[in-house]
């Protein structure tokens, strides 16, 4: 993996003072809320620091490992990855978008709905 997609998969795994020094100033992402719904645009790399903290708050032992990839375009870069913490897991799928040797775009497609169920947010359907 290139030193930029290894550092983004390190600050998913908690090393969160690479949020600024990997995201750009200017920094977009995109994503479907947890439970459902249609994809929501955020800016600012403080919000998906913020995101970052909150998910390893809520998951404790939260841990990402890379299973395909990065499969690169320039300049995109996909990930393939499975999350774990404890007994719930769940896979995602990341585009990230760089320039000028910093992510500036993220696309996040993940399994939130099972997240959420393993979690307890929301009721399986029978």
């Amino acid at each position: 993996m290139s030193d930029l997609t290894n550092a983004w998969i390190d600050l998913w795994n908690g090393e969160f003072p690479l949020v600024d020094t990997i995201v750009h100033e200017d920094f977009v992402w995109h994503v479907a809320p947890l439970t459902g719904g249609p994809s929501q645009d955020h800016t600012g790399r403080e919000g998906l620091d913020a995101w970052i903290r909150g998910s390893h708050q809520n998951m404790p032992g939260l841990k990402f490992t890379v299973e395909v990839g990065p499969i690169s375009q320039e300049p995109y870069h996909v990930l393939r990855w499975l999350a774990e913490a404890g007994d719930v897991s769940f896979h995602g799928t990341d585009i990230l978008r760089v320039a000028d040797g910093r992510i500036v775009e993220y696309w996040l497609n993940a399994d939130g709905l099972w997240a959420a169920q393993q979690l307890g947010l929301v009721q399986p359907v029978s």
